[in-house]
């Protein structure tokens, strides 16, 4: 049995268009499935957990859940499995980003990526990243209280700062979906990222490393723990990033004005920006960050809360992916 998670949102309202071209493919080889269409936020985590909770009868482990979306409902899914060997895991890019999928040589015909999802002859297995909200203020008004968890998964990145607060203005604003419809919806985190630079805070954090040490910045500008290479539609924060290892890239900027950072970000789009000053990177399996007042935070670009502390961690080839 496949579960496909379908977001018709997913390409500004061309997601269920898409769908329906792709669903001959089960029809065609026979296949036992069972589609679910997302109706917003939170949902596609409900869907996984409520499928995981109370199974179909005769239907055993491994769940083979295929999720058609953008980064944001395949991480939407993954908090909503409850027992990660249980699972695997399909996924078709539909978004506007697709992050995850750049790293993964995935073909570029949806109808060829089916297949090679289907035929079940090529899995694999890949770190995922855990965020602790050690302290959280207030959820958005868009998501229920119990919408809200002190922890949650990643699959990309998770970041808190200035990469966090584009994330949240791309969603709650109507640029993404403006941009989409115009077929530029790449440019969506590219125009936000640079308002967002010109009125960035000056706010001081330390960030707390797995070896013990502390790193200070008296103005940070982002935070991103990159399990993947790239973030916020292509920027390639992590260019050396291990998807296997068990570490994470603790990629960081700050101390430094926003004409600099201005500078490092077509640098960073192609993953050369490491030798400009006030930016730092560390590989680590874990680290914690303390800000002086709460800021968004968001995990592979869904942002819910601000916290003045969360930690982040590294879980070695937790998510089994087929394809």
């Amino acid at each position: 049995m496949y579960y496909c998670i379908v977001n018709p949102s997913a390409r500004s309202g061309k997601g269920k268009e898409i769908w329906n071209k792709l669903e001959y493919k089960f029809l065609e080889k026979k296949l036992d499935y069972r589609p679910y269409l997302t109706k917003g936020p939170g949902d596609a985590t409900k869907i996984v957990r409520n499928l995981m909770e109370n199974p179909d009868e005769g239907v055993k482990a491994p769940f083979k859940i295929v999720v058609l979306g953008g980064d944001g409902t395949l991480n939407e899914a993954i908090n909503g499995i409850t027992n990660f060997d249980d699972v695997l895991l399909g996924y078709i890019p539909i978004g506007s980003s697709n992050d995850f999928a750049r790293d993964l040589s995935y073909p570029k015909d949806m109808d060829d990526l089916l297949d090679s999802i289907v035929k079940g002859e090529k899995t694999r297995s890949l770190d995922l990243g855990k965020l602790t909200y050690n302290n959280m203020t207030k959820p958005l008004s868009r998501l229920h209280d119990d919408e809200v968890s002190s922890t949650r998964y990643f699959d990309v990145s998770s970041g808190i700062g200035f990469d966090a607060a584009v994330c949240e203005e791309a969603l709650s604003s109507g640029t993404k979906n403006f941009l989409n419809r115009i077929g530029l919806g790449k440019l969506t985190y590219g125009l936000i990222a640079i308002r967002q630079l010109l009125k960035a805070d000056k706010i001081p954090c330390d960030i707390e490393l797995d070896d013990g040490t502390t790193v200070h910045l008296k103005r940070f500008i982002f935070i991103a723990a990159m399990v993947h290479h790239y973030e916020g539609g292509g920027f390639n924060f992590a260019p050396k990033a291990d998807l296997t290892d068990g570490k994470f890239d603790l990629c960081y900027a700050g101390d430094m004005p926003p004409a600099r950072m201005m500078f490092a970000l077509p640098f960073s789009f192609f993953g050369n920006y490491y030798w400009i000053k006030g930016i730092g990177h560390h590989v680590v399996k874990k680290a914690t960050i303390k800000t002086m007042i709460p800021m968004w935070v968001h995990t592979d670009g869904e942002v819910s809360v601000k916290s003045d502390n969360i930690t982040v961690e590294c879980l070695q080839q937790k998510l089994s992916m087929m394809c």
